[in-house]
């Protein structure tokens, strides 16, 4: 556990993409990192380490992308842990500045996908999920569906068995997420759907229809970590730094191979997580009034709410049949994002749009959508093979978020508008203001050429 606090300074976000190679990966990172950068007022200069989070891409991806930004020969780390590998990267920033060793991390995760279902690019040798995909065969059968669909299309059918949910429960978590979405200009979809077109899309592994499925994506999230004698060095940020209150990384405890399907994707993991992560916080799930939680299928939603602890085990689906996981409702409100079924998927990148979501709620920025009150917040994101991550977050005032004018979000933003609400392009000029004096062009021209063109 860090010993000295640690915090949010700067997000920085790109819309998530279809897979089609229209942006690619370098121009991504470079678009997300720069912004959040710019959303620090600070420099390249001023990072001490840089953590690259991604899953498909070639070793050094993220030197690619750093050294548009500069060469200052800081340590830049290549991380991956499955779908959970951005806030992984968090955790990794969050642990170099806690303890001491860095005052400021910049994290980019980005993901460069190929349309279609996940599947793995190492098919001449042993599978990481290999042992867990082998149990779900012998007890579920082996299908032709995607593999990660089976895995959550079981654990929902186990709840259903186990505690009465409905196919219908599923449905409506992926209609409120879809609803969620048309209020966030990052999102890959933003379109509303009925519960019955929900359920008369594709069955893809029942009870999972496509439009309960996260697709895949391309995107690039980041985010700046910094500490408190950074901080206080600045105070004139202090207003805009979110505190990292608790956190916790976990992997699969013996429950993962015990025969029961929830187990299997994660659920001993995410149970000690979120224990851990609200203690170190000083708070309990009551006290959090958004989440941002890892619904890569609506499945997962329905088999996590009670885990972490939003309503009583065995109860979920009554959380989600009163309107209780939505605006209005009495339960937190679950991915005012649009989670990953609506904003998309893009694997390095999830766990850290999850963060710029949050930082923006609790900053008051995410005006279309705010959940007002908000003073505590959870994040969620998890990884099947397997790892989780759970972050608290909280307001580095230790207040409650309120809704600001967007005058003042624009004047406090620094770039002319509310990224919250409003998805632009980099600017040259934007860009040049964050890159370090230590520096060759050589590596950002193809870059700053393709934002250029772009304007």
């Amino acid at each position: 556990m860090p010993t000295n606090n640690t915090y949010i300074l700067g997000v920085g976000l790109t819309p998530f993409l279809k897979p089609r190679r229209t942006r690619e990966y370098p121009e991504l990172g470079f678009e997300a990192g720069t912004k959040a950068l710019l959303d620090a007022k600070i420099t390249y200069d001023d990072v001490q380490a840089g953590i690259a989070c991604y899953c498909y891409g070639d070793t050094t991806s993220g030197q690619r992308i750093f050294y548009q930004f500069g060469q200052t020969g800081i340590p830049i780390y290549n991380t991956n842990n499955a779908c959970a590998t951005g806030s992984a990267g968090l955790h990794l920033a969050r642990t170099m500045v806690g303890s001491g060793g860095k005052d400021c991390a910049l994290v980019i995760g980005f993901e460069q996908m190929r349309p279609g279902s996940i599947k793995s690019v190492w098919d001449d040798r042993p599978s990481s999920v290999g042992p867990s995909t082998a149990l779900m065969e012998k007890l579920w059968g082996k299908h032709a569906s995607p593999r990660n669909a089976q895995y959550f299309a079981n654990a929902g059918r186990e709840y259903m068995e186990k505690y009465g949910a409905k196919p219908e429960d599923f449905a409506e978590i992926a209609r409120v997420s879809h609803e969620h979405s048309q209020r966030n200009p990052y999102s890959q979809f933003r379109t509303a759907y009925t519960l019955q077109e929900i359920l008369d899309s594709t069955m893809i592994h029942p009870p999972l229809t496509k439009l309960q499925c996260s697709p895949t994506s391309d995107g690039a999230a980041a985010a700046v970590v910094v500490s408190q004698s950074f901080l206080d060095a600045r105070p004139h940020l202090k207003s805009q730094a979110i505190l990292i209150a608790g956190q916790s990384l976990q992997t699969d405890d013996p429950t993962v191979y015990s025969g029961s399907a929830i187990d299997l994707v994660g659920w001993g993991m995410t149970k000690k997580a979120t224990a851990q992560a609200l203690s170190e916080a000083g708070v309990n799930a009551k006290d959090i009034s958004v989440c941002e939680l890892h619904d890569c299928f609506s499945a997962n939603e329905l088999v996590l709410l009670d885990c972490l602890g939003f309503s009583e085990p065995g109860k979920a689906h009554e959380l989600v049949r009163k309107g209780d996981i939505t605006y209005g409702g009495k339960g937190p409100v679950i991915n005012p994002s649009g989670g990953l079924i609506s904003k998309g998927h893009p694997l390095g990148a999830t766990g850290i749009a999850q963060c710029a979501e949050l930082t923006w709620q609790l900053r008051g920025w995410a005006s279309n959508r705010l959940v007002e009150g908000t003073g505590v917040a959870l994040q969620h994101n998890l990884g099947l093979g397997g790892a989780v991550v759970v972050t608290v977050y909280k307001r580095a005032d230790g207040g409650k978020n309120f809704k600001l004018s967007e005058e003042e979000i624009v004047r406090a933003s620094g770039v002319g508008y509310n990224p919250a609400v409003e998805a632009r392009y980099v600017k040259p000029a934007e860009a040049e203001r964050v890159r370090s004096r230590v520096r060759s062009d050589y590596p950002v021209e193809d870059t700053l050429r393709k934002l250029s063109a772009r304007i």
